[in-house]
């Protein structure tokens, strides 16, 4: 069970990768009914450290506070830095006691340095793929995705990708419902399909079109609805050419994988939260029938709806 998380801050840590962390796994949201995590910034010696944007990080504790962690995150730092025996045997450690390591973008220079990416599939900023390849020849090096769960050790791709790979755990470890709530809380997608390439050539597509959010919101509320390009680009007054682009743009995906991604997280809540049958399950996910439901379930969870709902599914 995730409880204890901690965050590895080393010099040159990047803000907004450690702010990731932080707003995943450091917010008190029992409030509304999510878990609270015992969270704490760590340095190497309890002492500040600079991070690259030139402010101070002011830690919580020392290496020591992640001897028992559930999770040690490292977010993206300097990769030319060494990274100290220290610091590389802590992370081995938790991997060796059976908790999970999570880095983010650079910070897989740091899981590489520990030993802890050989033979694994991994990933990083796809900006630094082909160095983290060289540097450590061992490791599996995925580039054009937004993260990678290899048993104890995931690992992200850059920047806002931190956000996918924390809530990622969040799902696997607490379920959806846990995962979803605080998605909901900062306003990001639960689960977002596609990968780095999209962003490689040009990462910020150019158009002055208004958003899609509204039509969104609409094919959320509908998913049990058949609806083509061509019904969804006129609802939005667009051609289906340029809805199309337009919704890849917004999106980093085509319309219909990003229904069977929504009706895929509407089952899983299903499962964790009702008795329904599976039949009835994928009738009101929008799936229509169970064998259609268990093919996208497992193409996306890698589990099928009968595993899932006995793994995650509340105790009355």
């Amino acid at each position: 069970m995730l409880h204890t998380v901690v965050a590895l801050a080393l010099p040159d840590v990047s803000p907004f990768e450690l702010g990731v962390i932080c707003e995943v796994f450091g917010i008190d949201r029992s409030d509304v009914g999510l878990p609270a995590f015992d969270f704490a910034v760590v340095s190497e010696d309890a002492q500040p450290v600079e991070s690259s944007a030139g402010f101070t990080v002011s830690p919580h504790a020392g290496l020591e506070r992640a001897a028992a962690a559930d999770l040690v995150c490292v977010p993206a730092a300097s990769n030319d830095r060494g990274v100290s025996e220290v610091v590389q045997q802590v992370l081995r450690d938790a991997v060796a006691r059976g908790a999970r390591v999570l880095s983010v973008c650079t910070g897989a220079f740091t899981l590489g340095a520990a030993g802890l990416l050989d033979n694994r599939s991994c990933t990083t900023h796809w900006f630094h793929a082909d160095e983290l390849r060289h540097r450590y020849p061992l490791a599996q090096v995925v580039p054009d995705v937004l993260y990678v769960d290899d048993g104890l050790v995931t690992t992200s791709a850059g920047t806002a990708a931190a956000i996918d790979a924390c809530l990622h755990l969040v799902r696997e470890e607490l379920g959806s419902e846990v995962a979803n709530g605080i998605a909901r809380r900062m306003v990001v997608p639960a689960y977002r399909e596609g990968g780095q390439a999209q962003y490689i050539e040009r990462p910020v597509p150019e158009t002055d079109l208004a958003t899609l959010g509204p039509l969104l919101d609409w094919m959320a509320q509908n998913l049990h609805a058949e609806v083509s390009v061509d019904d969804l680009a006129a609802r939005a007054h667009m051609s289906p050419r340029t809805f199309a682009r337009r919704f890849r743009a917004e999106t980093g995906t085509t319309p219909h994988a990003w229904i069977t991604s929504q009706r895929v997280q509407h089952a899983e809540r299903l499962l964790e939260q009702t008795d329904e049958p599976i039949e009835r399950v994928a009738s009101l996910s929008g799936f229509g029938s169970a064998t259609l439901l268990r093919h996208h379930f497992v193409r996306q969870r890698s589990t099928t709806p009968q595993a899932y709902r006995r793994t995650f599914r509340k105790s009355a």
